[in-house]
């Protein structure tokens, strides 16, 4: 049986005054519970846009995403239906608590008593993925460029081809995405269908897209290593960069890193429009999350 209700939430972190880590859970009246903050996907939206506002709805505080933390489902007391639930860890940036009709209090607490605090044992479970790894984590949002068309259908050069009308839609949609991450700067391979996949970032953004010839095809298949290094080198200035790059570039680029830092890469098709959220500790790569699907609006019947 499928899932027929979708929702979205995060553990939301912040560092106290002495340099801990706490995390968030909010008392919801309605249950008398203390929670990890979550919601339903509105209709038109995907679950990383759905956790940043839920967070926001329930907590007052903005937010910005990092690692994917896994699932949860669950049957819905009183329906015979299933609730599925995303999780991402989210680093807090603003804003301030204020109680409204869903949630009452919001309470931070150290990583120590969280797990006799929250009620729930799922939560915990998605506590314990949140905690495997280094709360602190730089992202890098590798993005494959969205759909062109067939090569063999456009008389022009091929780095001319231009994304085609399902490929333009796709690129708006990753605009609200990308930001979830904190987005700060684009770069993208020359071919004139990556630089259009991130040209409504940069609009967004107000910011120039840099070109990167190493991370076309033609350019990482005459310099690997340079490729390779100038991705590593973008993922240490501190930003958060965005790379738009080829079906031939990223899962080489992801097999020689994931093999050099240790870490197993989850089951992805790489297909066009999606993006990988590459998570760093200290240099070295961590977590790698592949957004395909969950980057497609949802349309939900409104009831």
């Amino acid at each position: 049986m499928s899932p027929n209700i979708l929702a979205a939430g995060a553990v939301l972190w912040r560092y106290d005054a002495a340099g801990e880590i706490e995390i968030a859970m909010v008392h919801r009246p309605k249950y008398d519970d203390w929670s990890l903050p979550k919601g339903k996907l509105d209709p038109g939206e995907t679950p990383v846009v759905t956790t940043v506002r839920e967070v926001a709805e329930e907590t007052g505080l903005n937010c910005r995403l990092g690692r994917y933390l896994g699932h949860v489902t669950y049957p819905v007391t009183g329906h015979r239906k299933l609730k599925r639930v995303d999780y991402w860890a989210a680093h807090v940036l603003d804003g301030a608590f204020e109680s409204n009709t869903e949630v009452d209090e919001l309470e931070w607490c150290h990583i120590d008593r969280i797990m006799d605090a929250i009620s729930y044992p799922m939560d915990r479970s998605i506590i314990r993925n949140f905690l495997r790894l280094p709360a602190d984590t730089d992202t890098m949002l590798l993005v494959r460029h969205a759909k062109a068309g067939r090569r063999d259908r456009y008389a022009g050069p091929d780095a001319d081809r231009p994304l085609e009308k399902a490929g333009r839609a796709q690129a708006r949609e990753l605009v609200g995405n990308l930001l979830a991450f904190g987005a700060t700067e684009i770069h993208s391979a020359p071919p004139a269908r990556c630089v259009q996949t991130v040209t409504p970032l940069a609009e967004k953004l107000g910011a120039q897209i840099e070109l990167e010839p190493l991370f076309s095809e033609t350019g990482y298949a005459a310099a690997p290593d340079a490729a390779r290094k100038r991705a590593v080198d973008l993922a240490a200035t501190g930003a958060i960069p965005v790379i738009c790059s080829q079906g031939k570039v990223i899962p080489d680029l992801l097999d020689w890193w994931s093999a050099r830092d240790g870490i197993a890469l989850p089951p992805a098709r790489n297909r066009k429009g999606s993006v990988w959220v590459l998570s760093l500790h200290q240099g070295r790569l961590v977590a790698a999350d592949h957004l395909d699907k969950a980057l497609t609006p949802i349309d939900i019947p409104v009831r």
